[in-house]
């Protein structure tokens, strides 16, 4: 027998049920982590967007005496607290996360925008009047089927800063490239290796070549102060998918390149080439990325790269060059280590010079 309803609410009834002392919102069912202002402030604009939040679960126990119903959210909790929190005046949206209402309170804000957050409609699991253990056992089966997150899916989840919105961005911009060049899979992406990749690709924007196992210690420095123009990396991420684009007309599917292991030597050598690594080192970010990158011609050096074609594709070694018969090797376990991808990237800056 079925002992829950599906439903959808609006803020505002949400509201009404604060004010009435008709809603109990009490954590004995999941943990008490406390969110922090960048964590509100990226929910809240969801909600300015337009876009879905997940689902409520709430428990209404009917009192047939006095007729009243009290709601209680076990599950939910710090999202709802926030949205009421804000609608209260509690804290502002951030800038950096939405810049028409960054710096504005609930009450300061256009009157039909104030309408439009109060008529959001979330969806709500109805559970009524069912007793503790069946609402724990509820839980538990939910997350019996709960897939196990990811690294960049627990990054995405904890963080809320500028660098994980523009890597999230650029991501999800490229989404069509990722699977037309074959760099990345449908399913991949699902998993938010796109945006892992893209990170990965800023980092050494700034920072150089590093390891892909320092992205989370970077997603947590960058969260903590991260005082580059967004805008101006995003086109230069951009000039450098062009210059790709560029090299290779017809795309890299075909090409050694679209393997993520060679895309992101291929990606950082032509960034190297352009502008430098890392770019902030070199000179002021908005300036050098004001500047005209290096002129090359892209002819000149898709001929050149038809050797890394010719070194991982031969079935005689004995052929290559010791530093040839390396890069085959660094290519082939497709590490990521720092050292091997400074070595890939090093071959491959010598093979377009």
């Amino acid at each position: 027998m079925k002992n829950f309803d599906s439903r959808t609410y609006s803020i505002n009834d949400f509201v009404e049920w604060d004010a009435g002392k008709q809603l109990e919102l009490n954590p004995r069912f999941q943990r008490r982590a406390v969110w922090s202002e960048k964590a509100k402030s990226y929910l809240i604009d969801t909600v300015l967007r337009g876009k879905p939040i997940a689902k409520f679960f709430i428990r209404q126990k009917i009192n047939v005496t006095t007729k009243t119903s009290i709601r209680e959210v076990v599950d939910g909790q710090q999202r709802l607290r926030t949205i009421l929190s804000f609608i209260k005046d509690g804290f502002r949206v951030s800038r950096s996360h939405n810049s028409e209402h960054g710096g504005q309170l609930f009450s300061q804000l256009p009157s039909e925008v104030q309408g439009q957050i109060l008529a959001y409609e979330v969806s709500v699991d109805l559970l009524i009047n069912l007793p503790d253990s069946e609402v724990l056992d509820i839980f538990n089966r939910l997350n019996s089927y709960a897939v196990i997150l990811n690294e960049q899916e627990k990054l995405n989840a904890s963080h809320f800063g500028p660098f994980k919105l523009l890597a999230d961005r650029i991501g999800q911009k490229y989404n069509k490239y990722w699977t037309d060049q074959g760099v990345l899979t449908a399913n991949q992406i699902v998993r938010m290796q796109e945006i892992n990749m893209v990170a990965d690709l800023l980092i050494a924007f700034l920072e150089g070549i590093k390891s892909k196992k320092q992205i989370s210690k970077y997603y947590a420095i960058y969260e903590k102060s991260f005082d580059y123009d967004t805008e101006s990396l995003e086109n230069l991420f951009d000039s450098i998918v062009a210059t790709i684009e560029r090299i290779y007309p017809e795309g890299i599917s075909n090409t050694e390149f679209h393997r993520p292991v060679l895309f992101y030597t291929f990606f950082t050598s032509l960034a190297q080439i352009l502008y430098g690594l890392p770019i902030a080192r070199l000179s002021p970010l908005a300036r050098l990325l004001g500047s005209t990158p290096v002129s090359i011609s892209h002819e000149a050096i898709r001929n050149k790269l038809e050797r890394v074609e010719e070194i991982i594709q031969t079935p005689d070694v004995s052929l290559l060059t010791v530093s040839e018969r390396q890069f085959r090797t660094d290519a082939s376990r497709a590490t990521t280590d720092e050292a091997v991808r400074k070595r890939r990237t090093e071959f491959l800056l010598g093979l377009m010079s």
